[in-house]
């Protein structure tokens, strides 16, 4: 759950000795109209909106840390940020003062007091990502703008078998490249696809994931389920460690980071 690594509501409005507060919140964004999470100089990001909100509510400047740094047209439901602040006032406040300044596309769901040494990123157990296809003929536009629309039939159950091959520790370097350093190596605790009606959905919860690693999941999950990958070809392909035999990378509008797990 997103609870361990946080004070309980009754200590929102103590003030330490020192007069910083540390705050954890969860940010809920349509990432369609941003290039990203992260900050950048010269586009619109989710970081540089909140960043922005915050200076103007509290008259500092703040600079967040994030659970992770979604790509450009990447949703969130519950991802993560951390900042201080020397706001003297309840977090009540600070919340709905934040989401009165916020673009429509960004809310602040929920604050609360941290240890000093909390991080969204390092002291993360766990992310959780639902990936939604929309599976019909015909295209939907309400639906155009968080899932990707498939118009051929799929096999939802062969995707399933498939999916359950990324279960365990593994080299992932087939579906993704490290944000840093060389280690493509991650931990997946859970994967499976489903349908409800029209939608598809790969739900992947994992210690940490690669640069677009759900979505080159998700391309070639689609292989299977289209037939031209049997669930042991996309075993065979998660096992051989190589880029190039992935299949095409999904979009990024049908992925949305849903949880954030700590403790």
């Amino acid at each position: 759950m997103l609870g361990d690594g946080r004070q309980g509501r009754a200590a929102d409005d103590q003030q330490p000795a020192s007069g910083i507060r540390y705050v954890r919140a969860t940010v809920e964004y349509d990432g369609t109209d941003y290039c990203g999470f992260q900050w950048q100089d010269d586009q619109p990001t989710v970081q540089g909106e909140l960043e922005r909100a915050l200076a103007a509510v509290t008259r500092e400047t703040i600079r967040i840390t994030a659970a992770g740094r979604t790509d450009a047209g990447v949703h969130a439901r519950g991802q993560v940020i951390a900042f201080h602040t020397g706001w003297r006032h309840p977090l009540t406040d600070l919340e709905r003062g934040l989401n009165a300044l916020l673009a429509e596309d960004v809310a602040v769901r929920e604050l609360a007091l941290v240890e000093e040494g909390f991080h969204p990123r390092f002291s993360a157990r766990s992310r959780e990502y639902r990936y939604t296809v929309f599976n019909q003929p015909l295209r939907s536009p309400l639906a155009r703008r968080f899932s990707y629309h498939w118009s051929h039939p799929l096999d939802v159950e062969a995707m399933n078998r498939a999916a359950r091959a990324l279960i365990g520790t593994h080299d992932f370097a087939t579906f993704g490249q490290p944000p840093q350093g060389e280690n493509t190596v991650r931990r997946v605790m859970r994967a499976w696809c489903s349908r409800e009606g029209p939608f598809v959905y790969l739900d992947i919860e994992a210690n940490a994931f690669l640069r677009r690693m759900v979505r080159s999941i998700v391309g070639t999950l689609l292989q299977v389920g289209s037939g031209k990958l049997s669930p042991q070809d996309f075993a065979e392909i998660l096992h051989a460690a190589e880029r190039s035999l992935a299949g095409p990378t999904a979009p990024p509008h049908g992925l949305c980071l849903m949880r954030v797990n700590y403790g």
